[in-house]
């Protein structure tokens, strides 16, 4: 069996209210993750799903609970992770829009994640940028481009290859075709099909069929 780099053993997270009440959004979650699989995470808006990424990409730490990757216990380390663990953990988030600057061309912003996770000279890295492009299916001329110039899809793939950037060990695709079209939708869902025999992991979704 392949190595297990995810265990997480009774995982909450609890969001306190100002009149004094909390939010149970995560009470108590167990799972395990091997390297090279997927895991779907499924359940209807509001059902805890999203907050479980969050605390695994470091977003929120953990109100109680372990969650071990690759043998260190990261569920209450938020964003005081290494630097190393940062790179190791990359997320995908739903609304593309929103997760790339619009004052960054495509490939300053793919340069973005290599400037901090390797040593490569600023040449290596706009090659690199290219490369990734291609990856996810998109031609290199698109690192001159700016977000605000491409479709909800090209940016969503934009966004797919600066995930990879960091030549991640788990990638969370965080609901990655909710706000998109059927056309977009596909491609994207072809993508994660590549990705799924290249990497570990880990889908977000209300939609069953996307979780296998």
């Amino acid at each position: 069996m392949a190595e297990k780099i995810l265990e997480i053993k009774g995982l909450k997270k609890y969001f306190p209210l100002k009149n004094g009440q909390v939010v149970k959004a995560v009470d108590g979650v167990d799972l395990e993750l091997h390297r090279g699989e997927t895991l779907g995470l499924v359940g209807e808006s509001g059902s805890g799903k999203s907050t479980i990424a969050y605390v695994l990409v470091g977003m929120y730490e953990a109100t109680d609970g372990d969650m071990i990757f690759k043998g260190d216990n990261i569920a209450k380390t938020g964003l005081h992770r290494t630097l190393q663990q940062k790179g190791e953990i990359q997320i995908v988030f739903q609304d593309p829009g929103s997760s790339l600057n619009v004052k960054r061309t495509v490939g300053k912003s793919l340069m973005v994640p290599m400037k901090i996770h390797s040593k490569m000279s600023k040449q290596e890295m706009v090659e690199q940028g290219k490369k990734l492009l291609e990856e996810v299916g998109l031609p290199a001329e698109f690192a001159e481009k700016y977000p605000r110039t491409l479709g909800g899809g090209e940016r969503q793939l934009v966004s797919v290859a600066r995930a990879l950037a960091t030549h991640p060990e788990l990638i969370i695709l965080d609901e990655p075709t909710s706000a998109l079209d059927p056309i977009s939708t596909s491609k994207i869902e072809e993508l994660a099909m590549e990705l799924k025999e290249k990497y570990t992991i880990v889908i977000v979704t209300h939609n069953m069929q996307q979780a296998v």
